[in-house]
């Protein structure tokens, strides 16, 4: 029998491993016994079916042959000719082919070797949820993207980016993160548009009344609709996912948010119970059927818009690097989700506690006997919609790191080359420009092959030192070329918090600032000697040295350009910081006639980031 040791190399985990403060952590063999039952090791709910233990996956070059071992093979295409012979594969296509050899079907990925980088440009990122008009009421809505986009361009802008719009929970309204969604590859309804009046809240978004309100008025627009041969044949193209997603919604509506509390042969997508729950609430189907094509529509616009208006990439949409654990796409998708175990990461500069996501982990083996499709089908979700797209958290390509219930974490090892295949066919269809969010403890070799494959990284300025040597900042001509720069993200201190250190305010009271006034002294060292590399303390400041990096993209945030001081997000928490919640302090006609958006698009214009 195997060791416990050879079992968990054999599986991909990494046990003993370097956290983001340098130290050496090592997980309990509880832990690893626990990750390998989430894998089905002497765990038979959890085992790959019978039909897939033969099947596997390889990644090979598009359009030149390819090197075979011995044998007869039969090879199908993904355009469905069948080819028999054997030695070396044929010139292949850009696309998903299969072959069978020696008892074995293995899925071939071919892909094109590189994406290529797209020229220097820039654009603005912010938070839907953040936008409003006339009144603080609701939560920002798809259209807004149009109008916000029509008035970015003006200014040279090339994209407009927000966070993930996945579905969400509309029967919970205290699960609202874009980062824990129900499924990736549906959209959130919260924010289609209705005409609808919705509560005001003031500078903050109370999503108990909101929520409830925009389904209300979701409620009372899908009363008024009689049909439409558009609606009808969305319905019909997208088949049974639909009808599976739109089955999972209307069974929340009765028995609420998470399926593992409905009665247990509801939690069974294939049992006779559910089966006949579609026929008695066909109609409530219907509407979630119907809000999903509201709300692909409106994006679909928003999208059409920024590029008629002259933005090169149009939107900039974010994957989130996982799903809820008890949502839509785990109970429809129960066998390509490890169980037991959660996403997260050990501590970092981005969390000094570690975090744990709640975010149910896709499984190695289940990807590649399957030929990624779980993958390759979430990429195109969102890339219908932009010309951009971020993929959060990418660092899980390489290794994920997984929190086995009350237990130490520890990293499972990732199928990475074969993942980033995927991502070039999907990519290179779409004809989409990609940006991997390589932040955090970064696995040695992950950037190269992300720049080999042509995925741009994330080059954030606060970070950006020579943490080797002296710690100086960055200055802009060593920015990587494949990269996104930017003051900060989502997860960070605005450019105004950061100088006046509401971060440490904030972990000062959660208790995690050792030293208080050491980290404050750095900090205020740190705002010098930033504000000297750029030659100012103000936004323009800012802006010019991200203009002049080597960078192929820059984003400038959307909060910065009004003032905001408090972030979107404070990582490892949930209720103690408001996330996700804050407003913009002015509404959208203000923003795009903002004097600092004006004086950033000279700047960038100025530094050749064209439109």
């Amino acid at each position: 029998m195997a060791s416990l040791d050879d079992l968990c190399r054999a599986s991909g985990l990494v046990w003993v491993y370097r956290d983001g403060a340098g130290r050496i952590q090592e997980a309990p063999d509880t832990s690893r016994e626990a990750a390998l039952a989430a894998l089905g090791h002497g765990n038979t709910a959890a085992a790959l079916p019978e039909d897939l233990r033969q099947s596997t996956s390889r990644a090979v070059p598009a359009g030149v042959p390819v090197d075979w071992p011995p044998g007869p093979w039969v090879l199908t295409t993904e355009q469905g000719d069948v080819i028999r012979a054997e030695g070396a594969l044929p010139a292949l296509p850009v696309g998903y082919h299969r072959i069978l050899h020696d008892g074995w079907q293995m899925h071939l990925l071919a892909a094109p070797p590189r994406l290529p980088l797209p020229p220097r440009h820039w654009g603005v990122t912010l938070p839907l949820f953040a936008l409003w008009e006339g009144a603080e009421a609701g939560m920002g809505t798809y259209p807004q993207l149009g109008m916000l986009s029509e008035g970015l361009a003006q200014q040279g802008a090339a994209f407009l980016g927000i966070n993930p719009i996945h579905a969400g929970f509309p029967c919970d309204a205290d699960n609202y993160s874009p980062y824990a969604p129900s499924h990736r590859r549906r959209l959130n309804i919260l924010h289609v548009e209705t005409g609808g009046t919705l509560p005001t809240s003031g500078p903050l978004i109370n999503y108990r009344d909101a929520i409830p309100a925009q389904r209300a008025a979701l409620d009372a627009a899908y009363a008024e609709f009689t049909g439409s041969a558009a609606f009808d044949a969305m319905r019909q193209a997208q088949g049974s996912a639909l009808e599976e997603f739109a089955t999972h919604q209307a069974l929340s509506d009765v028995h609420g948010a998470y399926w593992r509390d409905w009665p247990a042969p509801f939690q069974d997508p294939k049992s006779a119970e559910v089966a006949r729950f579609t026929h008695e609430y066909a109609d409530l189907m219907r509407f979630h059927a119907w809000a999903q094509w509201h709300a692909e529509t409106q994006v679909a616009d928003g999208h059409a818009r920024a590029k008629a208006a002259g933005m090169s990439f149009g939107l900039y949409l974010d994957i989130a690097v996982g799903t809820h654990p008890y949502g839509a796409e785990t109970w429809a998708e129960r066998t390509s989700f490890a169980q037991g175990v959660s996403l997260g990461a050990p501590p970092d500069l981005l969390g000094p506690s570690g975090q744990h996501w709640g975010l149910a982990p896709l499984r190695p083996d289940m990807l590649r006997a399957t030929g990624y499709a779980a993958f390759a089908q979430t990429l195109r979700a969102q890339l219908r919609f932009c010309g951009l797209l971020r993929i959060d958290h990418i660092l899980g390509l390489e290794r994920s790191f997984w929190l086995p219930d009350g237990l130490p974490g520890l990293y499972i090892t990732m199928p990475r080359d074969e993942l980033l295949a995927v991502l070039r066919i999907e990519a290179a269809r779409a004809g989409a420009s990609v940006i991997g969010e390589d932040l955090g403890t970064i696995p040695d070799g992950l950037r190269g092959a992300l720049e080999e494959s042509g995925v741009m990284g994330c080059r954030v300025a606060m970070f950006e030192r020579d943490w080797a040597g002296d710690q100086s900042f960055t200055p802009p001509a060593d920015y990587t070329q494949a990269a996104l720069a930017s003051w900060g993200t989502h997860d960070l201190p605005t450019w105004q918090g950061w100088r006046k250190g509401r971060d440490i305010d904030w972990r000062a009271q959660l208790g995690e600032v050792a030293d208080e006034a050491a980290t404050r002294a750095a900090r205020k060292a740190d705002v010098a000697a930033f504000d000297k590399m750029v030659g100012g303390s103000d936004i323009a400041a800012l802006h010019r040295h991200l203009a002049q990096t080597a960078s192929s993209l820059v984003a400038v945030q959307g909060e910065d350009l009004v003032g905001v001081i408090e972030q979107a997000n404070l990582p490892g928490t949930v209720f103690e910081h408001p996330n996700w919640c804050r407003r913009l302090p002015v509404p959208l006609s203000a923003f795009v006639r903002a004097a600092p958006l004006t004086q950033t698009g000279t700047i960038m214009a100025e530094a050749g980031r064209g439109p």
